[in-house]
């Protein structure tokens, strides 16, 4: 069987996107109970950092080292081997009996817990080139479902039954769906015949020479995604936490949830790629952002207002996120799990700075300064669009010839 004997139908679409979810929600499940946790284990809660850490190591070194053998091995295999093997460092997190213990669980299953950007160009490569956008939109909503929803979700848990219950829920969640993954997903053969590993490694980094347009995708993915998106759901915890809002953390995590908007809107962003409009909508969700950045900015005392920023930014970067990473996929059938190794690991790079850089700006002069910085990298990334709209369009020529 090949790639065009299989069937993209909206039924594994929709599949693929909670697996996806599920998959990506785990980095996130303990970023509510670091408290809890170093309260368990008798340590100070800035000792809690660390978990998270270690846990976004463990991911990069999954996504780095692993996940380009997509293009080389039987997928459905590899899928069921990394879901198998989180399900068994989610349990060692739940039985984890001192810090060190956990710190390793949570680096083991940062590596492993990749099944979601092994999906996503599985997505792109089973759907036809006129719906592919559409697809990729549905698989990329379900991702950022899952990390809004682990979230919130794994600190009304914690509050029941505590932290380790979190985990205990999240094995068994990720069990069943290795069984349906492992029932539904058909077999898919290999794409490439790579003598070594080492030679499939070496070959993520010819991305760059192979296609033209590649480094404006992962500017313009990196500057949104990466700096804008991190710089402003970061500061916004220590805005919410402080005067005149003063808000607990489960408050916070309610207005965390105007971030579902994005995954509500980003189901059919992806059409606008299959209609041939991905330039102009790219340039124009680049504005959104600058836009809600102004009132993010303006409006800074009303919590109405913030909670419309987020959930329109939200938007705007789901649309972005959407369009580069389709427009990615159509770069190249064969190096897609490649393509999109680099495509998340330039977006953890831009977020680690943008994380970094909204504790700085905060330190320097609070929200204010974090607004102004986030409308200066849209107004950058706006630029870098202006710039790229003819290799965008020769890319599509290309394309269609």
């Amino acid at each position: 069987m090949n790639d065009n004997e299989i069937v993209m139908t909206k039924f594994l679409a929709i599949l693929f996107a909670i697996c996806s979810g599920l998959a990506i929600g785990n980095l996130y499940w303990a970023q509510p109970l670091l408290v809890q946790i170093m309260d368990g284990f008798g340590l100070p809660a800035a000792n809690g950092g660390l978990l998270v850490t270690a846990t976004q190591i463990g991911y990069a070194m999954g996504i780095l080292f692993i996940l380009p053998l997509g293009d080389f091995v039987r997928r459905k295999r590899m899928i069921a081997i990394v879901m198998v093997l989180s399900v068994l460092a989610l349990v060692s997190c739940a039985i984890s009996p001192s810090f060190i213990i956990l710190s390793l669980s949570l680096f083991s299953m940062g590596i492993v817990t990749i099944s979601g950007q092994i999906i996503l160009p599985l997505a792109g490569d089973l759907s036809r080139e006129d719906e592919r956008g559409h697809i990729v939109g549905i698989v990329s909503s379900g991702i950022t479902t899952g990390i809004l929803f682990s979230r919130f979700a794994s600190g009304i848990i914690a509050g029941f039954w505590g932290w380790r219950s979190v985990y205990v829920i999240a094995a068994a969640l990720n069990l069943v769906m290795v069984l349906v993954m492992i029932y539904v997903l058909p077999e898919i053969p290999a794409k490439n015949k790579f003598k070594s590993y080492g030679k499939l490694l070496a070959s993520v980094f010819t991305t760059f020479k192979n296609h033209r347009s590649l480094p404006n995708i992962l500017l313009h993915s990196g500057l949104i995604f990466g700096l804008i998106f991190n710089i402003f759901w970061t500061s916004l915890t220590f805005l919410l936490s402080a005067d005149p809002f003063n808000y607990n953390t489960f408050q916070i995590g309610l207005v965390s949830l105007a971030g579902l908007a994005a995954a509500v809107f980003g189901v059919g962003i992806g059409k606008l790629q299959d209609k041939g409009l991905s330039i102009p909508a790219l340039g124009a969700f680049i504005v959104v952002c600058l836009v809600s950045m102004v009132c993010g900015f303006a409006f800074s005392d009303s919590i109405v207002a913030i909670v419309i920023v987020a959930a329109v930014l939200s938007v705007a970067v789901q649309g972005v996120s959407v369009l580069t990473q389709t427009r990615l996929f159509n770069l190249s059938q064969g190096e897609r799990s490649r393509l999109n190794t680099v495509f998340v690991v330039n977006n953890f790079i831009f977020g680690a700075v943008g994380s970094a850089l909204a504790s700085l700006l905060w330190s320097l002069g609070g929200w204010s300064y974090v607004m102004m910085a986030a409308s200066a990298v849209s107004v950058v990334a706006l630029i870098v669009w202006l710039f790229s709209r003819s290799k965008f369009k020769y890319a599509d020529e290309s394309l269609d010839n």
